[in-house]
């Protein structure tokens, strides 16, 4: 028992003092960066920025890897099978907390591949409708899909996206009907509705806020907890009538699993200066913007991503919402 004790003891040392060490010359070569969407998107544009200024202080380079596809599956499996040793990360969006719950199987497990690192940003979800539409607030949208069951109509970005779950988590909280179109991305989904061809929508505020404010479109709630800064007299769903509504899209930043707590904490640092350095802060959260800082640390943002899987996998459940093939 002892000399078990001993060897137990020696071992726990020496992988402690090696993740020191590794952070005290970490990084020494470029850093890999999966983004597992295609470039141009809010999931590769401020991530691209934060990672600028990272290879700046860091002065190592910081490589984006684009790998699109699979609702983010392809690029989080090839991130889970990297090496644990900080030179592959891994840019997650709600969809990574979404598909455990949507894909029966995943060739990675999300609880357990990974090592969180920090969620970057909290982005509301706005409930927006076309003007033609009689309503001018979501008690008076509820009462009318309760008189007009399955008739009215709400676009998404795709089966199974953020947006698609929060249209379903507004129909079994409010006990409404409302019957569900799936685009292929957000844009035709959005297009549609500025056409009044789809008269409701939940939207990150990034695309339709300039037609919010010529008219084209009305903003009845948004989904965080709290109200947004960027539309501050703008009520939150719970406020308009909807208790226990609790949806919006976030960005993170994870690495394999067992990466060393040193260089987590290290990437975590780097990250946050980066989110608040001059031409990041101002670019991307200033109030008017929407996008909140959240800044969690490891610890905290694995608690975050297990809160997000436990949240949506019911609503997924419920809804019987199947990904697109």
């Amino acid at each position: 028992m002892k000399r078990w004790r001993h060897w137990a003891t020696a071992f726990i040392l020496s992988t402690t003092v090696a993740g020191v060490a590794m952070a005290q010359t970490y990084p020494d070569k470029p850093i890999r960066v999966i983004i597992p969407s295609s470039a141009g998107g809010i999931i590769d544009v401020l991530p691209r920025a934060l990672f600028q200024k990272m290879s700046e202080s860091l002065r190592q380079q910081i490589v984006v890897d684009n790998r699109p596809g699979a609702a983010g599956i392809i690029g989080s499996e090839m991130a889970a099978k990297a090496a644990p040793d900080g030179y592959t990360l891994l840019v997650v969006a709600t969809a990574h907390a979404i598909n455990p719950g949507l894909y029966p199987k995943l060739p990675y497990d999300t609880a357990k591949d990974f090592t969180p690192i920090t969620m970057v940003a909290r982005i509301p979800l706005l409930l927006v409708t076309h003007p033609s539409l009689p309503v001018n607030n979501v008690r008076e949208l509820v009462a009318l899909a309760k008189a007009k069951p399955g008739q009215l109509f709400f676009a998404s970005a795709g089966n199974g996206q953020g947006s698609h779950l929060a249209g379903e988590m507004f129909k079994s909280l409010a006990g409404i009907d409302l019957t569900h179109v799936p685009y292929k991305g957000a844009a035709p989904g959005l297009a549609d509705v500025l056409a009044g061809q789809v008269p409701i929508m939940f939207s990150d505020p990034v695309s339709p806020m300039p037609h919010i404010k010529a008219g084209k479109l009305k903003l009845l709630a948004v989904g965080t907890p709290k109200r947004s800064a960027a539309v501050p007299d703008v009520p939150t769903m719970m406020e308009a009538g909807v208790p226990g509504y609790d949806a919006y899209a976030w960005l993170g930043i994870i690495g394999p699993a067992g990466l060393p707590k040193e260089i987590a904490a290290k990437l975590h640092e780097e990250i946050i200066k980066a989110m608040h350095a001059p031409g990041v802060k101002e670019r991307f959260f200033d109030p008017s913007s929407g996008f909140e800082i959240i800044g969690t640390n490891p610890e905290q943002s694995a608690a975050f991503i297990r809160a997000e899987i436990a949240k949506w996998a019911p609503v997924v459940k419920a809804s019987g919402a199947k990904a697109d093939q």
